[in-house]
């Protein structure tokens, strides 16, 4: 058993510790030793914690030995992305120029894990700033390969997170989303992954100082996590959840809702607004769809989402207007090439007048209206997290075609981040040696329904990790 204890769900490592079957510094032992082994294929783990993760572990066991009751999480090893901060390491947001930033104080969410007994164990690869792509790759760490086939990315931005635990390096990863910077690594490597209701955790996303940024930072940023079971993602959830001083965003909302009658109904689009979805993940999504309809939901093909091209639109415009007035600065902590991303986007999406943006955000909550009321008649949507297989290493950032390729294969994420609703990524199967998944979306603070869906589809479809590094194209099934 303890050859194996990395390969062990969150929730039977964290059984196994409690009960004393091992000892939490044998359970974070054995994940170094997979560190050691697996990280210098794939990149993910950037700032190892081995030390401060063996005192903890140490510190688990004195508990336990002196007869304290264990958390819920206990000895669970977790990684968190660059971006958040554990408190005496640096937060470098993968750039050079912030490889001191020594963060004062856990973020809120690696406070809760913590305060569930999971111990992190270092920090995962991001592009740098978060603003140079959708593929993981930094200016001070490099690039983070996927681990079923290299010359696929492994997504992002939270792809060092999604690597991390594909390949049993943790049991669990943070990162967060945007627009699908946990749902798209998760998709792209094989396990299962959490974007929440805006203000379902608490949170803390401020950089450099005691000022909040604009509002569609403080409102299209969530925290997640990312794990390789639905099991394991429930449990992060329920740890995780909670109103905090720290963020007044967040509200003390039941972590479980009132039963919905049944059958459930799910609504099923596979390709959003009718801008093409790539066989495999029409195949995906059909997959998924029986499945759900083998547990009893009531599955209905349904013409489209609300308003996703409108949606996608205003997105833009609210965030480079509010990104436009840093840029000249931003762009020189991108390091080479990083730029391209965001400079792409900026020319094809103008910053909005003062009173464009105040018209874009009574837009912004018009469109998520209709998505209450569409979610109102359909509690569960069912559709792509990307609507292609994963795609080669820094596509958006080669040139326009590819940024805008890019774009719109994530198009259901941006919306669904935009409107504010839960998500849940996971997986239905390999399909030319690469994993396949879908994405369950939900009524806002219904993140219980969306796992209970990720659960029936994940039973009937199973699991695809933990897996070893492989090389390119031949090394496929």
């Amino acid at each position: 058993m303890k050859d194996a204890l990395w390969k062990m769900p969150a929730t039977a490592q964290a059984q196994a510790v409690r009960g004393g079957e091992v000892s939490a510094v044998e359970l974070v032992d054995s994940h170094l030793e997979r560190i050691a082994e697996v990280n210098p294929q794939v990149n993910a783990v950037t700032q190892l914690l081995a030390e401060r993760a063996r005192d903890a572990a140490v510190r688990t066991d004195r508990r336990r030995a002196a007869g304290e009751e264990l958390g819920p999480l206990a000895g669970v090893p977790f990684t968190v992305k660059e971006s958040t901060a554990i408190e005496g390491v640096p937060t470098t947001f993968g750039t050079a120029r912030f490889r001191d930033l020594v963060a004062p104080a856990d973020a809120p969410p690696v406070a809760r894990l913590r305060a569930a007994g999971a111990i992190p164990i270092g920090h995962s690869n991001m592009p740098t700033l978060i603003l140079a792509g959708m593929h993981t790759r930094s200016e001070l760490f490099g690039d983070t390969a996927n681990p079923w086939d290299r010359g696929r990315t492994p997504g992002g931005t939270s792809g060092g997170d999604g690597v991390a635990v594909a390949t049993g390096m943790a049991a669990l990863g943070l990162g967060n989303d945007s627009g699908g910077s946990v749902r798209i690594p998760a998709s792209f490597c094989g396990v299962a992954g959490l974007k929440p209701t805006s203000g379902r955790f608490p949170a803390d996303h401020r950089i450099l100082g005691p000022e909040d940024p604009g509002p569609a930072s403080q409102m299209l940023v969530t925290d997640g996590p990312l794990a390789r079971s639905v099991l394991d993602l429930r449990l992060a959830y329920e740890v995780l959840a909670g109103a905090d001083p720290r963020d007044p965003r967040a509200v003390p909302v039941p972590v479980y809702g009132e039963p919905l009658s049944w059958p459930v109904k799910v609504a099923v689009v596979a390709d959003p607004g009718g801008h093409g979805v790539h066989p495999v993940v029409r195949g995906a999504v059909a997959s998924a769809a029986d499945a759900l309809r083998d547990a009893g939901y009531d599955v209905r093909e349904v013409p489209d989402v609300p308003r996703l091209d409108e949606a996608l639109d205003a997105y833009g415009r609210i965030t480079v207007t509010e990104f436009a007035p840093t840029w000249p600065v931003v762009r020189r902590l991108l390091g080479e090439g990083g730029d391209r991303y965001i400079e792409m986007t900026m020319e094809q999406t103008p910053p909005a007048s003062a009173a464009e943006f105040m018209k874009l955000m009574g837009t912004w909550m018009n469109i998520r209206r209709s998505w209450a009321e569409f979610l109102d008649e359909y509690p569960l949507l069912l559709g792509p997290v990307f609507t292609e297989p994963p795609v080669e290493p820094g596509l958006e950032s080669r040139d326009r075609a590819g940024r805008d390729r890019v774009g719109s294969g994530m198009r259901l994420c941006t919306a669904t981040s935009f409107v504010g609703v839960p998500g849940v990524a996971v997986p239905t199967g390999v399909t030319d040696g690469l994993p396949s998944g879908v994405q369950i979306v939900g009524r806002a603070f219904r993140e219980d329904l969306c796992l209970a869906a990720a659960q029936a589809i994940e039973d009937r479809l199973g699991v695809l990790t933990p897996v070893d590094p492989r090389g390119g194209a031949r090394a496929r099934e």
